[in-house]
């Protein structure tokens, strides 16, 4: 398992993390592979606040990825809402914490264990706070709705700050929101296509997280 320096210095240089939201045990692998081979390098399989058994859930998930994958990908939690859930990730062998708010309670956990703490925040007071706590980098959720516009004029006072841009991110506005200053993205259905997972159609995700790979490379060699 990569330790905090490692995995963060992956996660900052491939900029793209695949969310693997509600993908069946049996589908998993497939899946996986499939990013894999589309170039894709950092993993974050959430939790599923819904099942009661939603921490065993996600912990073999991340068990068994890590055990057959963990040479080529760097995985990581989400939607991990309390410290135990962190703790549960860690033993299983995640490097990565990642939330949809910002707890102070969970980054430091996660940050005590060695983890990159990567928590979800919105307002300016969220993003301070969420970095003040021990972010290493902030997740800007829902950015899609909020867009390019809000975040370059959040990065004026805080551009000091290391921002990912998470929710309602498509191909086409890759560009826009690495040129307001997102130093990465979290894609969940626009990568890992619900459709394709359905189906076992594995060439498709295959396809769709080259494209992705691709429109942040292609964007790196314009700078």
């Amino acid at each position: 398992m990569p330790n905090h320096d490692s995995a963060l210095e992956i996660i900052r240089k491939t900029r793209l993390v695949a969310i693997l939201r509600g993908v069946p045990i049996d589908r998993a692998d497939g899946v996986v592979n499939a990013l894999i081979s589309g170039g894709i390098k950092v993993l974050e399989f959430t939790f599923d606040h819904g099942s009661p058994d939603c921490i065993q859930e996600n912990a073999a998930r991340i068990r068994h990825t890590v055990s057959q994958y963990g040479d080529r990908v760097i995985v990581g939690c989400g939607t991990a809402l309390t410290p135990e859930e962190v703790e549960a990730a860690h033993d299983a062998g995640a490097c990565l914490t990642i939330t949809p708010n910002v707890n102070p309670d969970v980054i430091r956990r996660a940050r005590s264990l060695d983890m990159v703490a990567m928590p979800g925040a919105m307002t300016p007071t969220e993003i301070e706070l969420a970095w003040r706590s021990g972010a290493d980098i902030v997740k800007l959720f829902p950015a899609g709705n909020l867009g390019p516009g809000y975040i370059k004029a959040v990065r004026g006072p805080l551009g000091h700050i290391p921002i990912s841009a998470v929710g309602g991110i498509n191909l086409e506005s890759v560009p826009a929101f690495l040129d307001a200053g997102v130093c990465g993205f979290g894609i969940g259905g626009p990568l890992v296509l619900p459709a394709a997972v359905k189906s076992g159609d594995y060439a498709a995700i295959e396809a769709k997280a080259k494209q992705f790979t691709d429109a942040i490379l292609a964007w790196e060699a314009k700078q």
